[in-house]
């Protein structure tokens, strides 16, 4: 990797990933909060300061965290204080429970899952990317859960990542370290009675998801499209081919199965250099490399802006888009017309078999 290339991946993922902190709600504040509650399994081992580092453990660590969502934000962004903590901007901790062990944390998951409405008990487990901390994954799934109104409950595998920008190396390693840990957190969901687990992963992190969801389908096959009912991949920092391999392995894939794409990918558009291809299955070049695959593609190119890495989760235009289709089936379902769920507010044109191209209605007038 020439020194060129590694200045600007430093700049990129420093830049897409600044360091988050779980700050705790000042005691002087007793007004009520709007909170999310996060549950937790991880794979990282406590560091020096018995914080959940960037190195690895064999043993997973479970516990929850309810977080505070501020009023005063714009949807689709995450802030942290960086001094005297704020309520009303910033999102902050307002507790946490450490679980002694599996059982204890099957336990409380099951009490949120009698706890939702409606029949069914879903789950979402969210699944981070390269560079993250420990904060950045249960901040990020607390921001989606309420933006996008997300029924169920919200679970966090938080996957031993450096969190440091130089780190893709140790990142792309801890993604197979961390397989054996979703695969149980997965597991533990299941015996607490949820009904529906959906898979929300982002960047790297989606690697580790479809190399989970293969080794799933190795011990059991065909038994993932039962056990999961819904993914969703997020700029995904996947090889074409590998994940084509991966998909073939999974045999029947789970329905909806969906990837948000920008050809606007910045990260993607480097990661795609450093690994000597034209492209990353995140910021695909041509859809008919997956054209056979039951998948669909949502390209959001006009709605990417800066980095383009997140675009699904942080753009309020997009969050509010999604949040109309009602729930996760009709916005990635297709009719008979080959129309997506996902029609408010937005142009749709669908090409080939699994691709949508999500278009602002400005750019009609444009």
């Amino acid at each position: 990797m020439s020194r060129l290339a590694i200045i600007l991946l430093v700049v990129l993922c420093t830049a897409c990933a600044p360091r988050a902190a779980l700050v705790r709600v000042p005691d002087t504040v007793s007004r009520d909060l709007v909170t999310e509650r996060v549950f937790v399994a991880t794979t990282r081992a406590l560091d020096e300061n018995s914080q959940f580092g960037g190195q690895r453990s064999e043993d997973p660590a479970y516990l929850h965290v309810d977080i505070s969502v501020p009023p005063n934000r714009e949807e689709g962004s995450l802030s942290w204080p960086n001094g005297e903590p704020s309520p009303d901007t910033e999102f902050l901790a307002t507790g946490a429970v450490i679980h002694p062990d599996a059982a204890a944390f099957r336990a409380s998951v099951a009490a949120a899952l009698r706890d939702t409405p409606g029949r069914e008990r879903e789950a979402i487990i969210y699944v981070h990317g390269f560079n993250n901390n420990f904060a950045d994954g249960v901040l990020r799934i607390a921001q989606l859960m309420h933006d996008f109104s997300l029924p169920g409950v919200g679970i966090h595998y938080s996957w031993p990542s450096l969190g440091n920008p130089l780190g893709y190396v140790h990142d792309r390693d801890s993604t197979l370290f961390g397989r054996d840990g979703l695969e149980d957190l997965i597991q533990q969901v299941e015996a607490a009675g949820a009904t529906r687990i959906i898979l929300v992963a982002h960047s790297i992190g989606s690697l580790l998801t479809m190399e989970t969801l293969r080794q799933m389908a190795i011990a059991r096959p065909g038994s993932v499209a039962s056990r999961i009912g819904g993914v969703v991949l997020i700029s995904p920092d996947i090889d074409v081919d590998v994940f084509r391999n991966q998909a073939a392995r999974i045999g029947t894939l789970p329905q909806p199965f969906g990837i948000f794409v920008s050809k606007r990918d910045r990260a993607l558009a480097l990661s795609a250099r450093l690994s000597g291809d034209g492209y990353r299955l995140g910021n695909l070049g041509n859809v008919d490399d997956v054209s056979d695959l039951d998948v669909t593609i949502i390209d959001l190119t006009d709605y990417s802006t800066g980095l383009g890495h997140f675009t699904a989760g942080s753009s309020p235009l997009v969050i509010e888009i999604f949040r109309r289709a009602g729930d996760f089936d009709t916005a990635f379902s297709r009719d008979a017309a080959g129309q997506s769920g996902i029609l408010p507010g937005a142009v749709l044109t669908v090409q080939d078999a699994t691709q949508i191209i999500l278009s602002p209605i400005t750019s009609l007038t444009q």
